[in-house]
């Protein structure tokens, strides 16, 4: 059984399956895998100018059948099962070749399915004989280990990397290509490397800095690059020295992101504290008065955290909202009160009771 050292942020060569056996149970917050597609493909595919068109005919993505390859789906998904952690998700991307027999295995494997992301290439390669549609996107599912797992979502990040709009499961990203395809004397170094883009909106959505994320077919390395440019730790498994070379001379090009860039502050929820809080601390005194903002209103402060203003008492917040005649109001904004000859903000005393309590936003 591998140690937390021999593991973490390494690519292991092997079988998936056999080293995914020596890493221990739940150890790992988050899967990406990239399986073989067993695309079936049997022959060379020309465009019409006669240049061959470079396809995946490599022997790790041929299954004498279809049972076969489902036995090898179970197989993975099994030891996926083992080592996530009992609040952690998958994602697996396939094309229509393979995907819907694998979302078939997930949940005879008790996953939970969260979502299935459709990936629209934006340069989708052409159908060059013209017999079906422009093939133009893969799926992926993305499933929690159970169904009542509290698995990690940053909704709100999500939301503002979208300008504001709601982060929706069609996500138009261009195919790998240009200065990112990774090429030897010309030649791709895998067919099937995936864009950058869409590991970081993956792992950027559903893990947390310091996460393990594993990638049972690590390939040309995109998971591990964009785990290590974002502050999280990798685990890659791959059968090829040569892909593990050329995912170890990426990675050494990675220059991690610095700690406080990769804080998800919008996602922290403000601490709800009582307005009670600040008067049972003192920093708020019972008989003091606090002050509208145009200095014309004042309210009592009660021993028990309410407020009376003239024939009001209610909370800060009621009776903020009598004065300013209004369905609502922040009795946190709108109330002041003095100390050393300074008017001070009721929420900047609630900001001061936060730190010194060291309960963070």
């Amino acid at each position: 059984m591998f140690s937390p050292e021999m593991y973490l942020n390494q690519i292991l060569q092997g079988d998936c399956v056999e080293v995914m056996r020596q890493l221990p149970d739940k150890c790992i917050d988050v899967i990406f895998a990239d399986p073989p597609y067993n695309l079936q493909l049997s022959q060379e595919l020309y465009r019409p100018n006669q240049t061959k068109v470079e396809g995946v005919f490599d022997d790790w993505d041929k299954f004498e059948s279809l049972q076969t390859y489902d036995t090898f789906t179970k197989a993975w998904l099994t030891e996926c099962k083992r080592v996530l952690k009992e609040n952690g998700t998958i994602w697996v991307i396939g094309s229509y070749h393979n995907i819907f027999r694998v979302g078939a295995i997930l949940q005879d494997l008790d996953f939970w399915i969260l979502n299935d992301v459709v990936w629209i290439k934006s340069n989708p390669m052409p159908n060059f004989k013209g017999t079906r549609f422009n093939n133009a996107h893969e799926t992926l599912i993305w499933a929690s280990n159970r169904k009542d797992s509290n698995y990690t979502f940053h909704y709100k990040a999500l939301k503002a990397y979208n300008e504001d709009l709601q982060m929706r499961s069609d996500w138009y990203i261009p195919i790998c290509g240009g200065e990112e395809r990774i090429k030897v004397n010309g030649q791709k170094v895998h067919a099937t490397q995936k864009p950058a883009e869409l590991l970081f909106r993956v792992i950027l959505s559903s893990t947390n800095p310091q996460d393990v994320i594993l990638d049972p077919f690590n390939g040309s390395g995109t998971t591990a690059s964009v785990a290590k440019l974002l502050g999280r730790q990798y685990v890659g498994i791959e059968r090829e020295s040569f892909y593990i070379e050329v995912t170890k001379e990426r990675l050494r090009k990675v220059v991690p992101l610095e700690q406080p860039l990769l804080e998800h502050r919008i996602e922290s929820p403000k601490i709800k504290v009582p307005f009670g809080n600040l008067v049972a601390s003192n920093l708020i005194v019972a008989g003091e008065w606090l002050i509208s903002p145009t200095g014309k209103e004042k309210a009592q402060v009660m021993a028990d955290g309410s407020v009376v203003w003239g024939e009001n008492t209610g909370s800060i917040h009621q009776v903020a909202k009598n004065i300013e005649g209004k369905p609502n109001a922040n009795g946190w904004k709108f109330w002041f009160v003095w100390r050393e000859e300074t008017l001070i903000m009721l929420d900047d005393l609630r900001q001061a009771y936060i730190q010194k309590n060291e309960i963070n936003l």
